[in-house]
């Protein structure tokens, strides 16, 4: 079996992992996650003088030294699995009645826990936190079948709101582990959606915690293994684990389609057509949110020369925009468009009022809300319908 599984193996990665989640929750909270070309923008000193050939530099990347501008990513904001939890919050409230209990944050998002706090929503940890006989929900993020017998012991009622394209990898490892492969789950430790996949098959499942936790993986039969993966991480850090694991496993398997999100792609892509010229992006998201702390990574690896993670536009720090001409602006796939709204008000107000969409894809995919509260919606005659989010839009103002 995998060293992996092993204690030692355990405890090097806990620290490495302690040691590259610290380094990145250290370069937000200074808010100075830069790269320079011409000269570091989030200094506080006044903006410098551009020299000649500093603007044909500047020029050289496709600014206009002259102009103010955003370039806005499409698509950004909510995705479809996002959309359909934070709804099925909203409608067990409206069904049910406060409180509704919800296992761990429905999304990682600030702004959307908030509001269904005042709500009537209750967050919970752990399943034992909840009341005998109460509702709960599970997160879009999936839980572990463990977590479905804590459920039934304590006679609770059930919501499943995983996103369905959480499933579909939770249905992959099962799979794979029936047909005894040893499973390599490429995500980060600690993370919910990782918790939860590794849950369905623990005995096959080995983490891959980036590149460079390639080195330390063994299998039981080189020639029956495959890879799996959380959904949110960045696109061109899996690809490359998926090459090294593969140069030590040439017969590894890839799986039946992507595990990578449709939106978290999207919205990668459209950083990576922006970021080559933007002086600095703005990405709108939770610390604790995956997807949306990949995107700053993916703007400075691809040209931009600055990226900051912000909940709120209150965040913003207008030293950011010293000597700025092009702001990128994005958001991650648990963020209501209200919030990217804010940021963009925030930055009209100092000049950058012309607004260019940069529109990397379209998206259209809705999902059905969970079969237990579509039931018990119809036997009281509600609605069933993918259409809310009010709440949580509209309450910015009122919440921040």
């Amino acid at each position: 079996m995998c060293s992996s599984r092993g204690n030692s193996t355990g405890a090097r990665r806990h620290a490495r992992a302690r040691k590259t989640n610290a380094a990145v929750r250290c370069a937000l909270r200074e808010r100075t996650v830069c790269r320079t070309r011409v000269r570091d923008p989030t200094t506080r000193d006044a903006a410098p003088t551009r020299s000649a050939s500093q603007a044909v530099v500047v020029t050289m990347v496709g600014v206009d030294t002259q102009t103010k501008r955003v370039l806005l990513a499409a698509p950004r904001g909510y995705c479809a699995g996002v959309d359909r939890a934070v709804i099925t919050v909203e409608k067990a409230l409206d069904l049910y009645g406060p409180p509704v209990y919800v296992r761990k944050e429905i999304v990682h998002n600030k702004h959307v826990v908030t509001t269904l706090e005042k709500r009537g929503a209750i967050f919970v940890d752990e399943t034992d936190q909840v009341p005998e006989g109460a509702t709960v929900i599970f997160s879009a993020h999936g839980v572990a079948p463990v977590v479905h017998e804590e459920a039934k012991a304590l006679s609770l009622k059930t919501i499943d709101a995983t996103c369905p394209l959480v499933t579909k990898v939770h249905r992959e490892a099962t799979r794979f582990a029936s047909q005894d492969y040893d499973i390599l789950l490429i995500g980060h430790e600690g993370h919910e959606e990782v918790v939860g996949t590794a849950g369905e098959a623990p005995e096959h499942i080995t983490l891959v915690d980036g590149p460079d936790d390639v080195v330390n993986v063994e299998v039981r039969d080189p020639e029956r293994v495959v890879w799996l993966s959380q959904t949110t991480l960045s696109v061109d850090e899996t690809m490359e684990t998926v090459r090294r694991l593969r140069e030590k496993f040439p017969h590894l398997q890839d799986p039946p389609s992507d595990d990578i999100c449709y939106a978290t792609q999207n919205r990668q892509l459209a950083v990576k057509q922006m970021a080559p010229e933007c002086d600095l992006m703005i990405v709108v998201g939770s610390r604790n949110s995956s997807n949306s702390v990949r995107l700053v990574e993916v703007a400075l690896e691809h040209g931009s020369r600055a990226g900051h993670l912000v909940d709120y536009a209150d965040e913003l720090d207008e030293a950011w925009l010293d000597g700025v001409t092009t702001v990128g602006v994005t958001s991650g796939a648990s963020v209501p468009e209200i919030l990217v709204r804010g940021v963009l008000d925030y930055l009209a107000a100092r000049g950058y009022e012309d607004v260019k969409p940069i529109v990397a894809a379209e998206e259209s995919l809705l999902f059905a809300l969970p079969n237990e509260l579509r039931r018990d919606l119809k036997a009281r005659g509600m609605s069933d319908s993918m259409r809310g989010g009010e709440q949580v839009a509209q309450g910015a103002d009122s919440l921040h």
